[in-house]
């Protein structure tokens, strides 16, 4: 599978974790440079506290549109160092 973002594959892997019909990603299958962290935080009552990056190519960023999981909730391990995407990213 690939995330692609304006044209561009920002993570690709063949090793993909399905939860919640969100594809997550290994970290080590993300472009880095079309990374920056965000200071964003969300809290999903079974996964645990999700931190964001925000995507950027071409200058254009796309803020807080990858997130994960630094220390899921055990219910979650298999997400443990993935990443998953939203707004606007592509996965196919």
């Amino acid at each position: 599978m690939q995330a692609s973002w304006n044209g561009t594959v920002i993570a690709s892997s063949d090793d993909i974790v399905t939860v919640d019909g969100n594809a997550y990603f290994p970290v080590s299958s993300l472009v880095m440079d079309h990374f920056t962290p965000s200071d964003h935080r969300t809290t999903c009552g079974w996964k645990g506290v999700a931190h964001y990056y925000n995507v950027v190519v071409d200058g254009q960023v796309n803020n807080n549109a990858a997130w994960f999981y630094p220390e899921p909730k055990e219910a979650a391990e298999s997400i443990k160092g993935r990443v998953a995407f939203w707004r606007g990213v592509s996965v196919a």
